[in-house]
């Protein structure tokens, strides 16, 4: 998931725990943008592997809509 800012990022990882169940603490990752120094140009992903696909994509899409963020897949 991409959110605008780590905050954000910090709380869908730990909605993602209390209400997915997911075991393992999702990673977060500050992802700055290209050509971007400024830490206010930083977007954070938090990462949540689901190789068997048992989260509905369309409840983690709603999850980072939430937070003004997005799903992305791989």
């Amino acid at each position: 998931m991409v959110l605008p800012d780590r905050d954000a990022a910090e709380e869908v990882a730990e909605a993602l725990t209390e209400r997915f169940g997911v075991s393992e603490e999702p990673q977060l990752v500050r992802d700055a943008l290209a050509g971007e120094d400024d830490a206010e140009d930083a977007q954070w992903l938090v990462v949540v592997e689901d190789p068997d696909a048992t989260h509905d994509p369309a409840l983690l899409d709603g999850l980072a809509a939430e937070y003004e963020g997005w799903r992305e897949a791989d």
